[in-house]
């Protein structure tokens, strides 16, 4: 099945041609929205991606800035009219706050994912009966069944063929954690297991004999692009936080996720390992 263009990639698509072509331009966001008569924060929300654009809108930029390749204003007018539509996860508003909405945009347009939670399996790999165990263990939440459902579209999406790579650092922890009970440990485990054999992600367990590490307080993800700095995502007793415009952070998650993966076991001994604890799951 073909990946779906969501409209928040060709917002970025357009958020990266416009930005560059101000800049070879030699204007600042100031001078570009003075000229064009727009309002400051007009400019800054369609530089930022996290607006639509009207090929009208689209069509007076590119004459401020000197863009007249034919080909490349056929291409990012064709981006502007994809860039209206609602996002997949729009049915859900109703249970998103806007930090995880920005995320998901990333997340929807990137080429490739890694990521580390040093206690649960990652969210992209959970199945329904996992994910229903976690709000089954807090507070009732009427919306259970939503964030479930919403868990499961984002996997679908992540997961589909014509994805992004996904890299998943799985804790040992997480995988003999009993999330559910015995029964739904054994189907999450062979759905990782699945995945690992049918080529679908590179999944690899880190060992508790790997020790210490920089990662053992925070769950985080990095997000790739083929044009675009990566963007990260961590989660922590701190709170959440999407980054793309701190380097130096994102730079020291990129070398905690070389740590981990330099720690983590190979793919066949992570096989090894999910086919002991399936079994032990089975004598439970």
């Amino acid at each position: 099945m073909p990946r779906s263009v969501d409209p928040s990639l060709n917002r970025r698509k357009l958020r990266l041609a416009l930005k560059a072509a101000r800049d070879k331009r030699g204007l600042t966001q100031r001078q570009a929205a003075d000229v064009l008569e727009w309002s400051l924060s007009k400019l800054i929300r369609i530089e930022a991606g996290s607006v639509s654009l009207s090929v009208t809108d689209l069509r007076a930029m590119l004459q401020e800035y000197g863009v007249e390749d034919p080909d490349l204003v056929a291409e990012l007018e064709e981006a502007a009219r994809g860039s209206k539509g609602q996002s997949w996860w729009s049915e859900y508003n109703d249970i998103i706050g806007q930090p995880f909405a920005q995320y998901l945009g990333y997340e929807s347009a990137a080429n490739a994912i890694k990521g580390y939670h040093p206690s649960l399996v990652p969210s992209h790999l959970q199945i329904a009966d996992y994910v229903s165990a976690l709000f089954e263990a807090g507070q009732p939440n009427p919306k259970a069944q939503q964030h479930v459902d919403l868990r499961m579209a984002r996997q679908e999406r992540v997961l589909q063929e014509d994805g992004p790579e996904v890299e998943m650092i799985l804790d040992e922890a997480a995988l003999r954690r009993q999330v559910g009970g015995p029964a739904t440990m054994r189907r999450q485990l062979g759905f990782i297991k699945e995945l690992i054999t049918e080529n679908r992600a590179t999944l690899r367990a880190l060992p508790f004999t790997a020790g210490a590490h920089d990662s053992l307080d925070s769950t985080f993800f990095l997000l790739g692009f083929q044009a675009d700095e990566d963007v990260l995502y961590m989660a922590g007793p701190g709170g959440m936080l999407t980054n793309r415009d701190d380097r130096e952070l994102v730079a020291r998650y990129q070398e905690c996720f070389e740590d981990l993966r330099n720690k983590a076991l190979t793919e066949d001994d992570t096989v090894a390992l999910l086919d002991e604890l399936i079994d032990q799951f089975h004598r439970t």
